[in-house]
């Protein structure tokens, strides 16, 4: 079995635990997921199954559709909606779809975010949410990630006691904080605030239309046939520019050959290598000590007729 299962992962699980769950239905240790995401965040989870988990890193680094609740009136610890409360400000006016539309167009395109201390980031070699429940507070590293949409959604405003929410999406890049997002989407608009829900909908080419439950990917295995719920290969690396070589020469990209660097080169520095037919061979990048040479980076060995 070599291909991508996109998984909707539900809430509860964390990406390894469904790594692990994976692999005791599949009975095979080659399961990598494409990225985490937090045990309260349902949704797409592209999994690499087989050899497509030397892709895996490849799927990650293409971007994300959430859809995420903002709630104002109140901050918590972790940014969402499990955390201990440390600021109140009861929201008792109206907060129109105008008032929040300016706003969000002021976080679109490449935006600064500090990492949440509530998050798997390291520092120092400890993990931040590690010293977070220490009390520790530590100097945080910063990351630049694209928005390349940002819109309300066409939903009711809900209004509380004290509190008004809404919903929006987000297209962007890898590594965005959207709990970040919407306490600062919040701060914009004089409030404290968190993400009080959050659902991914799409994780590169993979959408929420075409994600299997554990359920459904349980009943296949038990009562017929696993292959159709796999996606190929190369639907995880559509954001890469491809290369075609020629049949006779598929042999030498299998034996990780190193070629001269074509004119023009790839418009992605990595891409793929794919055959007449368009088979996924390999992932190559321009070689870094000699830039007029391309050289493999991960080779694909399995039939290729």
């Amino acid at each position: 079995m070599d291909g991508i299962l996109p998984l909707w992962k539900p809430k509860g699980m964390t990406s390894h635990d469904c790594v692990m769950k994976l692999r005791g239905i599949l009975h095979t240790k080659k399961v990598g997921h494409t990225g985490t995401l937090d045990p309260e965040v349902e949704g797409v989870l592209p999994m690499c199954i087989g050899q497509a988990t030397k892709i895996a890193s490849y799927v990650t680094e293409s971007e994300k559709v959430y859809e995420a609740k903002v709630t104002l009136g109140y901050s918590t610890e972790t940014e969402d909606a499990t955390g201990a409360v440390v600021h109140r400000k009861a929201v008792k006016e109206n907060i129109t779809s105008e008032e929040i539309g300016n706003i969000l167009t002021a976080f679109q395109g490449e935006i600064t975010q500090i990492t949440p201390m509530y998050s798997a980031v390291r520092v120092d070699g400890k993990r931040l949410y590690e010293y977070a429940r220490e009390g520790i507070t530590v100097e945080r590293p910063k990351r630049n990630v694209v928005i390349h949409t940002l819109e309300l959604l066409e939903r009711e405003m809900e209004y509380g006691e004290d509190t008004v929410s809404f919903y929006i999406r987000i297209v962007c890049s890898k590594g965005t904080y959207i709990r970040t997002l919407c306490v600062d989407i919040g701060e914009a608009l004089g409030y404290p605030a968190h993400m009080s829900s959050l659902i991914r909908t799409a994780s590169g080419s993979f959408e929420q239309s075409e994600a299997y439950t554990f359920e459904t990917i349980q009943y296949e295995k038990d009562h017929g046939d696993l292959m159709p719920l796999l996606k190929p290969m190369d639907r995880g690396v559509k954001h890469l520019s491809s290369l075609t070589i020629s049949d006779s020469e598929g042999d030498k990209v299998y034996h990780g050959t190193v070629f001269p660097k074509p004119d023009p080169a790839p418009s992605t520095n990595p891409f793929t290598m794919v055959n007449e037919n368009g088979k996924l061979l390999a992932i190559y990048q321009i070689h870094p000590e000699k830039p007029h040479l391309i050289k493999p980076v991960r080779v694909f060995h399995y039939d290729q007729s």
